[in-house]
């Protein structure tokens, strides 16, 4: 595998925003300056929608004010030369058809607050171009295994994305809704690469890859540099990989003379989620980002249509949280329909749609040529099934409650040695914890506290200062099993294992992020624990 000599993307926050002064913003022009740094910054708002740029004319680097000329309060004119921006499109009209100014990224956090992000290179995938080649009918295949996971042949290589084939994902929360095709191990350890594109147990599936391991543990796997690294817990999982390559974002990976990719910062959670473009003969440049579920279907359908890629699949939603116990959850988690999307797409644009089955062939080469060809997209011989009607429930559960009946738990110590480990302080917020049952009801025995994240105390009663309170209440086997083995509460809060009451009712973005993302990579030392308990 040849990297070609270019230069990483990195990312860079340039201003943030606080969710009052984003609900502050005014229709039109808006300008801002980091008192930090100095730098000043541009925000144009048109209803729901934002964009934003750096405070600086392309011309020579003079400051924009705004353009009292322009009734329709869209364009800004430089303090030296005169030139003029237009903020809503972002391109100049003084010099017309001159320059287009570029784009900051625009994050919004869980409580609405903002930031701006600059990325550098900002589309690294336009380095070294290609002359496009046709390609031929057969020659790029893909197969949709499950979830996220896809089977990609590309000339005489195979590459498989993001495979959970078995098990649960988020502890126990999320299952499986499609039946994967019965030779997916053999497809796996066929493939020439394995991309997985972020931490999460849905994507980074360790039931799955163990299998793997046992049958080829030298499989190449490759994922992005992230903050927090994608294997961050491959010592403690026992998957015994031999072959993960961590590589930089924006960088183009050779594979063949025909074949390569490059990883990409995802655009939401960049500290540890990633994108893949994978480009073959030129012809074929897809991008596999995936859409965030809480995304609406309309957003979704106008992304289609101001992208206007060839052929659109959904796909990464495809669980069932089919576990008894979680039968509110999934009676009232109610999810978006591809097919009802796929619709959406097609009545607003000439897209292609696919809504994938397991086992499903798309042929590229056909659909391109042709998207009415009926042999572009090959569906499961018929008969296949589809939809799973069963879960091996047993062995992941008992893995679970093994955790109940640690003899960490026996030493209310614990408590104080978890938090301590994970390292989250100075900051006013009081968590309740509560250990409950299957239903929520508290755990007979089990435990009870507070946290003053303040000072992190842990007191018998809520403090008399002004403070936001949270009640956690969670499953005795899961928070045992995650403050064990230092997992993250990823499992907890995406995986439906926690009932939530805020006083006020606001989500605190710091505290959340800390222990799903920044907890410590080596998990607490229970052995040096119980030791000094003796």
């Amino acid at each position: 595998m040849n990297a070609s000599m270019q230069m990483k993307q990195t990312a860079e926050t340039l201003l943030t925003l606080s969710p009052a002064e984003v609900a502050n913003l005014k229709e039109g022009i808006n300008f801002f300056r980091n008192k930090t740094t100095g730098k000043e910054y541009i925000l144009y708002k048109e209803k729901d929608h934002l964009k934003a740029c750096k405070n600086l004319c392309k011309h020579q680097g003079g400051l924009f004010m705004k353009d009292i000329e322009d009734l329709d309060g869209r364009s800004v004119k430089c303090t030296k030369h005169n030139w003029k921006l237009d903020v809503s499109t972002m391109k100049y009209i003084n010099p017309p058809g001159s320059f287009c100014q570029d784009e900051l990224v625009i994050e919004m956090d869980e409580n609405n607050g903002l930031s701006l992000v600059e990325l550098n290179p900002p589309n690294p995938w336009d380095s070294d171009p290609r002359s496009p080649e046709e390609l031929a009918f057969g020659e790029v295949q893909i197969t949709y295994l499950t979830h996220a996971c896809m089977d990609l042949k590309l000339g005489d290589k195979r590459m498989v994305f993001d495979p959970w084939l078995i098990g649960p994902a988020f502890a126990r929360g999320w299952w499986l809704l499609h039946e994967p095709p019965s030779d997916w191990l053999e497809r796996l350890c066929k493939a020439d690469l394995i991309y997985i594109s972020h931490m999460h147990s849905d994507h980074l599936s360790y039931p799955t890859l163990k299998q793997l391991s046992q049958r080829r543990p030298d499989i190449p796997i490759y994922v992005g540099d992230t903050e927090r690294p994608v294997f961050w817990n491959l010592d403690q999982s026992g998957v015994g990989l031999t072959n993960i390559n961590v590589v930089p974002f924006g960088i183009w990976q050779q594979v063949d003379k025909s074949l390569r990719f490059m990883i990409l910062m995802d655009g939401v959670h960049p500290e540890m989620d990633t994108c893949i473009i994978v480009e073959y003969k030129e012809e074929w440049k897809a991008q596999f980002i995936k859409a965030e579920r809480r995304k609406l279907l309309n957003y979704k359908a106008q992304l289609v249509k101001d992208l206007q890629p060839r052929i659109y699949c959904p796909f990464a939603g495809y669980f069932v949280e089919s576990h008894p116990s979680d039968k509110y959850i999934k009676e009232t988690n109610t999810k978006n329909d591809p097919n009802q999307l796929n619709n959406l797409i097609r009545k607003n644009s000439d897209v292609v749609t696919w809504t994938p089955r397991p086992g499903a062939v798309l042929d590229l080469g056909r659909m391109l040529k042709d998207p009415t060809d009926s042999k572009g997209i090959v569906e499961p011989p018929e008969g296949t099934k589809i939809y799973k009607d069963s879960w091996d429930f047993g062995p992941y559960l008992e893995i679970l409650n093994s955790a109940v009946r640690d003899e960490i738990f026996c030493h209310s110590s614990w408590i104080k040695e978890y938090f301590t480990w994970a390292g989250f302080k100075n900051y006013n917020l009081v968590v309740r914890m509560i250990e409950t049952d299957e239903d929520f009801s508290p755990f007979p025995g089990g435990y009870d506290y507070l946290v003053d994240f303040l000072d992190l105390s842990f007191p018998k009663e809520r403090p008399s200062r002004e403070h936001p309170y949270e009640e956690i209440h969670s499953r005795v086997d899961v928070i045992r099993y995650v403050v064990k083995n230092g997992l993250l509460w990823d499992d907890l809060y995406i995986g439906f294992q926690t009932r939530l009451l805020r006083d006020p009712d606001i989500y605190h973005h710091l505290f959340w992020n800390h222990f799903q993302i920044k907890l410590p990579l080596t998990p607490p030392n229970w052995k040096s624990f119980l030791m000094h308990c003796d």
